[in-house]
């Protein structure tokens, strides 16, 4: 049973809001012993069964926190309206604590909280989400300590509530307090952004040597409970690792509060390393220890299995993740699988995805008796959390359905429509799709007909214009280049007499069985769609074959794929499948589809590697 923690304040003292907190249950004296890495699946499942019961029993039978723990410092009225909640605190044990400024006796008091890793000291500072009046403090914090990474794991606003003040400037620089923060470059990825300042502390007698501090903000966490998945997490983790710099300060975690996605963050690091040294983890031993030195850390049975969740994603997958200049020897390997040693060959490799399960429970939309005649095949329907929602239309139900599903790009959510080829009764549908949700590019991946079957129907003009109900489309410009044609259409939705030019991408390159013999088409194709996008806005790019997620699945893992090597030298054929395949059914269909994954991008790095660094 959940309840809130009320906090009495005297009569006009300022209001704060509290954080829901969990009473200790009457099984707060058990005690869970460590589980070795090779019976971690088998414990997962165990403990998920029943709605996560055993989750819960065991999340609730963890201390609160330090028994002994004081919060002197924190509950003087000088500091009180330092804390963002009134009921997260730091003890005074494990606070952090600035120097003193002249004539402040109460200066040195951050809300921040010093939490030991898997076996460095002091290797995490947990703070909350900086208020406008703490700003300065937050990042005087950040100089003293030689702190050179920043991990924010809120959005400042979430369910059109204040989380966090923005502490940095967006463009130029700004001063907090004696500290001048200008932004030197950021890059936003899909699932977080990359921000870099140049720190300088300006003393009254001298300026100091400026420092470089780089904030990793990870913007995926949902308003609700925790990430659908936590691939994006663990490689958000793997970065924070890689830029934070040897011989730094802590690494500053920090959420809204500093207890629950703070703690979450930093119990499934020490556990990782934890993995590595001993093959082991121990989640409940972890969580208590670092409860002596902040309370709550950890907050809901939600988070406490989304760490098990990420500890069984990096045990079962670990780290697929390659350099380009490794991928070759990576290739040799696949393609060479032996029978002894431990040399993981293609096949194998993708059985993993395979063995991924399907999520029924997700399809009903799509399965409902008046949509299954609008699905081509009756095996790939979109999942409902990420379909692509028509306008209902007056007086007639059930028609927001299509058989198309959003699926996250490179650098942004949604980036690409996955679809079916429609079908003649689905192709005005299509165009609805098409319209409402401001589409400017479509890419076509089969023919008509393949081996004299169906593959598609034909849903633009062969000549002049054609009308689908509200929309007519007409035929502007056919062009062939190489291995796809480029039709110029022009899109109108007759009601309001309003157009738009539509650019359609066929590509030609696929042949009836198998695979496309060479990448070089491939490449072409996905390097002029994306030319397309920044002239006509970052609008979803549609992308079908015949079902919607064999060839559909390998274009979009492609596209995601090429844009990570030419932004970061790195690619993860196996996770950007995986996660595909998690946002709809049976994305990139075959090993050879998986294979031909590897091979495009061998192509790429083979054309370009005279004159591309890829770093």
């Amino acid at each position: 049973v959940y309840r809130v923690i009320k906090v009495a304040f005297p009569p006009g003292s300022f209001e704060q809001q509290t954080v829901v907190l969990l009473p200790r249950s009457p099984s707060a004296s058990k005690t869970f012993i460590p589980i070795l890495v090779d019976q971690l699946e088998e414990e997962y499942r165990l403990r998920s069964a029943d709605d996560g019961k055993l989750f819960r029993e065991e999340y609730n039978s963890l201390p609160g926190g330090n028994v002994n723990g004081t919060y002197e410092e924190a509950n003087k009225d000088d500091n009180k309206e330092k804390n963002r909640y009134p009921n997260i605190l730091p003890y005074d044990h494990s606070r952090v604590a600035l120097t003193l400024l002249d004539g402040n006796p109460c200066s040195d008091y951050v809300n921040a909280s010093y939490i030991d890793g898997y076996t460095e000291k002091n290797k995490f500072i947990a703070a909350q989400g900086p208020k406008d009046d703490t700003v300065a403090d937050f990042w005087r914090m950040i100089w003293e300590l030689k702190v050179a990474t920043v991990v924010m794991l809120t959005n400042l606003k979430e369910r059109k509530e204040d989380k966090c003040c923005q502490y940095w400037p967006d463009q130029g620089c700004w001063t907090y307090g004696n500290v001048r923060v200008a932004v030197e470059d950021f890059t936003v990825l899909v699932d977080y952004t990359i921000r870099k300042f140049c720190v300088q502390y300006q003393a009254s007698d001298a300026a100091k040597t400026p420092r470089l501090v780089t904030q990793l903000h990870f913007t995926s966490w949902p308003d609700f409970g925790v990430p659908f998945s936590p691939i994006g997490m663990l490689k958000f983790l793997k970065k924070v690792k890689a830029v934070n710099p040897p011989f730094s300060g802590p690494i500053v975690v920090h959420c809204s509060a500093g207890v629950g996605r703070t703690g979450t963050f930093i119990v499934i690091d020490a556990m990782i390393d934890l993995m590595y040294a001993e093959q082991k983890v121990d989640v409940f031993g972890c969580v208590s220890k670092i409860r002596e030195q902040r309370s709550q850390l950890v907050q809901t049975d939600m988070q406490y299995s989304f760490i098990y969740q990420a500890l069984l994603e990096y045990y079962l997958y670990g780290d697929t993740e390659l350099d380009v200049s490794s991928l070759e020897g990576h290739l040799h390997k696949l393609h060479n699988t032996f029978a002894s040693g431990d040399r993981v060959g293609l096949e194998e490799e993708f059985k993993k995805l395979t063995n991924m399960r399907i999520m029924k429970e997700n399809m009903r939309t799509g399965n409902l008796p008046a949509n299954m005649k609008k699905n081509r095949v009756l095996q790939i329907i979109p999942y409902d959390f990420n379909r692509v929602i028509l306008s209902m239309r007056r007086g007639h139900e059930f028609t927001d359905y299509v058989n198309a599903s959003f699926i996250d790009g490179y650098r942004q959510k949604d980036y690409f429509i996955a679809t079916q080829g429609p079908l003649p009764h689905t192709v005005e549908d299509f165009w609805r799709m098409v319209w409402e949700w401001k589409c400017h590019s479509i890419v076509m991946l089969t023919e008509l007909q393949e081996r004299e079957q169906d593959k598609c129907c034909q849903y633009w003009p062969p000549e002049d214009s054609v009308t689908y109900g509200d929309y007519t489309v007409e035929l502007k410009g056919d062009n062939l280049c190489d291995t796809f044609s480029l039709r110029d259409l022009v899109l109108t939705f007759v009601p309001e007499k309003q157009t738009r030019v539509i650019r359609h991408f066929h590509f030609h390159g696929w042949p009836e069985i198998g695979i496309p013999a060479e990448g070089k088409g491939m490449i072409d194709i996905i390097a002029s769609v994306q030319r397309q996008q920044q002239q006509s806005g970052n609008h979803p790019i549609v992308v079908h074959c015949s079902a919607g997620a064999g060839r559909t699945g390998t274009f979009i893992a492609l596209s995601n794929i090429l844009e990570r090597v030419k932004a970061e030298g790195l690619l993860d054929v196996f996770q950007t499948v995986k996660s595909l395949r998690m946002q709809r059914p049976h994305m990139v269909q075959t090993v050879e589809q998986y294979d031909f994954c590897y091979r495009v991008v061998q192509d790429f790095v083979d054309i370009f590697s005279d004159y591309a660094n890829f770093k």
